[in-house]
C-alpha cells in the first residue's frame, strides 16, 4: 500500500529557504547547508483521486515547491564556468601581500549567470567548512563567502555598509565610509572570507562620481582584502569595467581592467548535432524531475523539444520559468502532463516572447531543429509508418 504522499524530511530538519536573503550570512549558510530536497513520489491519477483533502493539499504543496526549485541543472555552460572559477580561485592562494585577480561573469539576462555563480559559491562554502571547520583558530565563525547586491547610484559608504550588513556587524548603523571599510576588513580577516561576490554590477554608473568612487574602492579591496572578487552583471564591457581610461583620459580604471578575467555564459544553440544532443540531454534531465501523474518518456525530449526551444530561444532562465509555471498549471488543473496546448496558456517574459516570432518561422520552414539527425530520422520514419 502506497503512502498518501511521499516521505519528506521531518519538520524542523530543513530551514525555510523561501524566507531567506542572500544579503545576510545566515541566509547563505542556510542555503549551503540545507539537506538535499527529496523529490515527491509520482502518484497515479487514481492514487491522487483517493487522497483525502488534507493529504491532497499537502501533496500538491510538495509538488509545487519541488517544481519551483528544479535547478540548478548541470548544464555544459554551468560546468564550464565552474571549471574556470575553480582554476582562478585555486591560483589566487597567494600570500596576503599580493593582490588577487578578479573575475567578471558577464552575460545577458536569463542565461543563469547568478544561479551558476551562487551554486559555485555554495559548493565553495561547503568545501571550506568541511576542510577547515565552522570556526577559525581564533574562535570566530568562518564565513568563506560574502555576497553583496548593488543598487542604482550606490556610493562607497553604501557599499561598505552593505558589507557590514552581510556580517551583521554592530557598527553598521553609524560611522564614516573609512570606518565602515575598516570594520569590513576586520570581518573578512576574522571570518577568513575568501570570496566576495558583487551582484548586479551593471547598476553601477562608472562615469559619474559614485561610479568612479566605487570603482576605485574595488581596487582598494583587491589590494588590501585577501579575497577574490567575483563581479556579476550585464554588458560590463560596454559599461566601462574593462576600460583603461574614461572619456577624459583618467586611467584609474586601468588596474581593474588588467586584473579582471571576463567569463560568460551562452544560450543553448542547436546549429549542429553536438549542440542538439546537449539540448536533448537537458530535456531528458528535466523530464526525470517532473512530478506529474501523466508524464511519459519523451514528453519533453521528443514531443516538446522544438516547441520549448522556440518559446525560450535556448535561454535557461526562460526555460525553467516555462517548465515551472507549466507544471504548476498542469497539477492545479488536473491535466497532469505538459503539452503545447497547456504551455500556450502560460505567460513568459517579454524578451522570450519577442524573440520567439522570428525563431518560430525558421522551425516551421524546417530550417532549424533541435533533434539530432538520427533522432529526427527515426521520428520521420515513425510518422510515415503511422
Amino acid at each position: 500500500m502506497m503512502p498518501p504522499h511521499p516521505a519528506e524530511p521531518a519538520e524542523g530538519t530543513r530551514p525555510r529557504l523561501d524566507n531567506l536573503t542572500l544579503s545576510r550570512k545566515e541566509g547563505l549558510r542556510a542555503l549551503a547547508e540545507a539537506p538535499r530536497r527529496v523529490q515527491p513520489e509520482i502518484l497515479t491519477l487514481k492514487q491522487i483521486a483517493t487522497l483525502g483533502e488534507a493529504a491532497r493539499l499537502e501533496y500538491d504543496h510538495l509538488r509545487s515547491v519541488w517544481h519551483a526549485n528544479l535547478g540548478p541543472l548541470k548544464t555544459p555552460q554551468l560546468e564550464a564556468l565552474h571549471e574556470d572559477l575553480w582554476d582562478i580561485i585555486a591560483s589566487n592562494q597567494q600570500d596576503g601581500d599580493k593582490a588577487k585577480g578578479a573575475v567578471a561573469v558577464d552575460a545577458f539576462p536569463g542565461l543563469g549567470k547568478t544561479t551558476a555563480v551562487l551554486d559555485f559559491a555554495l559548493k565553495y562554502h561547503q568545501q571550506e567548512i568541511a576542510r577547515a571547520g565552522a570556526f577559525t583558530a581564533s574562535g570566530h565563525e568562518r564565513w568563506p563567502v560574502c555576497r553583496v547586491g548593488l543598487t542604482s547610484n550606490i556610493g562607497m559608504k553604501d557599499f561598505n555598509r552593505a558589507l557590514l550588513e552581510f556580517f551583521a556587524h554592530p557598527g553598521r548603523k553609524s560611522g564614516t565610509a573609512a570606518l565602515f571599510v575598516q570594520r569590513a576588513l576586520d570581518c573578512v580577516l576574522e571570518c577568513e572570507t575568501k570570496l566576495l561576490i558583487i551582484d548586479d554590477l551593471h547598476f553601477l554608473k562608472w562615469q559619474d562620481k559614485n561610479g568612479k568612487e566605487v570603482s576605485n574602492h574595488f581596487k582598494y579591496i583587491a589590494n588590501e582584502f585577501p579575497v577574490t572578487l567575483i563581479f556579476i552583471g550585464v554588458e560590463l564591457g560596454n559599461r566601462g569595467l574593462y576600460s583603461e581610461s574614461d572619456a577624459r583620459g583618467d586611467i584609474t580604471l586601468a588596474q581593474t581592467a588588467r586584473r579582471t578575467t571576463p567569463l560568460t555564459m551562452d544560450a543553448y544553440s542547436v546549429r549542429n548535432d553536438k549542440e542538439r544532443r546537449q539540448w536533448r540531454k537537458l530535456m531528458l534531465g528535466l523530464e526525470q524531475r517532473l512530478v506529474l501523474a501523466r508524464k511519459y518518456p519523451g514528453m519533453l525530449a521528443d514531443d516538446l523539444t522544438d516547441y520549448l526551444y522556440t518559446r525560450t530561444t535556448g535561454h535557461i532562465g526562460s526555460l525553467m520559468t516555462l517548465i515551472n509555471r507549466g507544471c504548476q498549471r498542469a497539477a492545479r488543473t488536473g491535466a497532469e502532463l505538459l503539452d503545447e496546448d497547456l504551455l500556450d496558456q502560460v505567460k513568459l517574459d517579454a524578451g522570450a516572447e519577442r524573440a520567439r516570432k522570428a525563431l518560430q518561422k525558421k522551425f516551421e520552414r524546417k530550417r532549424m531543429t533541435t533533434k539530432p539527425r538520427s533522432r529526427a530520422a527515426k521520428t520521420a520514419s515513425a510518422k510515415t509508418v503511422a
